[in-house]
Parts: structure tokens; sequence; C-alpha cells
């Protein structure tokens, strides 16, 4: 599905071998995950004199105040989406570089992602036509309001910690899909948490201790 994926020197797919079998060691073990993290071509997505870095298990800056995630991050999350059932439409928020919508593009069959500030998501969407990535549809906006139109998600996956899950995402999950975020706790510590919808309420699960750019409202131009 990815175009470009081959790179050069330290973009090359002995780089991504080598940080895919980090992750492996880490705990990542779903073969999907793996492979979409494997394909996708990191360099692309942050800047250019970064490029050299990109398969090193780091987060990196990609200008706005706003970050690429960690690869061990951006896998624990896809995984933790997938761990439950069949996985067809996500939502995410918080489109950043493009890059997690790439790794879930790999896996599922539509990614809608919503970024609050305009010029990532033009960026990004520059970025993943070029790949040939045409499962993602973008849009500029509050990621806190969702996507209603295309309700409802198999997983909803936040990219930015809000204090509080916001409830118009929660009730955009079809039942039995999963939003995984992290969420911050009142002593400022952010954990990666997952609810999973059933019929009678939303079960809570604490995955990891995690570290991200907070959520804000509103657009920017």
């Amino acid at each position: 599905m990815v175009s470009d994926a081959s790179g050069a020197g330290l973009t090359s797919g002995r780089a991504r071998d080598r940080l895919v079998r980090i992750l492996e060691q880490q705990g990542i073990r779903d073969p999907r995950v793996l492979e979409a993290i494997r394909s996708v071509p990191r360099h692309l997505f942050v800047e250019e004199a970064l490029s050299h870095r990109a398969y090193e298990n780091i987060a990196l800056p990609i200008g706005h105040r706003q970050t690429i995630s960690q690869p061990f991050i951006v896998a624990r999350m896809t995984e933790a989406l997938l761990e439950g059932g069949p996985v067809s439409t996500v939502l995410e928020i918080g489109t950043g570089s493009g890059y997690q919508a790439a790794v879930l593009a790999q896996i599922v069959d539509r990614v809608y992602s919503i970024e609050r500030i305009q010029a990532l998501t033009r960026s990004a969407r520059e970025l993943l036509s070029r790949l040939g990535i045409n499962n993602v549809n973008l849009r500029h906006g509050d990621g806190a309001e969702g996507w209603p139109e295309k309700t409802p998600y198999d997983g909803i996956i936040l990219t930015a910690a809000p204090r509080e899950v916001p409830e118009t995402l929660l009730t955009q999950l079809a039942p039995g899909g999963r939003l995984v975020a992290p969420v911050e706790g009142p002593d400022g510590r952010q954990q990666l948490v997952r609810y999973t919808r059933t019929e009678e309420a939303f079960v809570r699960d604490v995955l990891d201790a995690v570290m991200f750019v907070p959520m804000l409202p509103g657009a920017e131009q």
C-alpha cells in the first residue's frame, strides 16, 4: 500500500528491521503491527534534518510544538486497539505528521483522522497522497467533537492527552469497540487507558505510563 518505502542509508530496510526487533524485545507481538511499522517510511514523516534518526525508538519534533510519537508507543497503542475483536474503521484524534494514521492504514479498512492545526492537516494530506495511502480521510477541526457523520467506529485513538476522555468520543464507538488514549491524572502524570464499550457500560483498563502533548480545544488556522 505504501509506494515510497525503501529509503537508503540510515533509512534503509536494515534500519527498519532493527527497529522492529527492538519493538519485539519490548513486548510488541502482533505481526500486523510489526509489519506496518516496518513498511511505513517514518523518515518521510519527520523534518529532513532529523531523518537519520527516524528509525530510532524516540519521539521527534515535527514543528508547531508537536511531536511524532516514539515507535514503541505507536505500536503499543495500535496493538491495544486491535486486541479484543475485528477492527475495520478507526477514528484518530490528532493527525500530527500523519504517521500513526499511515500505520493504521496498513491494517484496517478506513481511517478518519482529525487535526486541530491546519498546517499539519495540509502537510499530512500531501504526504499520505504521495505515498499512495488512499484509505485515510483527514479533517481540520476540534477533535473533541469527533466525526459523527462516519460513526460508529470499531476503534478510536487519541494522540494527545485530555484530562478526561470526551463523552462525545465514547458515544461514537460501536458496541465492542475500543478507545485508546493517554489520560492526564490530577497529579499531572499520564496513563495509557483503553475503554471497551459493552452493552452495559465502558470497561476501563490502564495499560502503561506515557507522556503526550496535552489535548487542546478548538482548531487553529
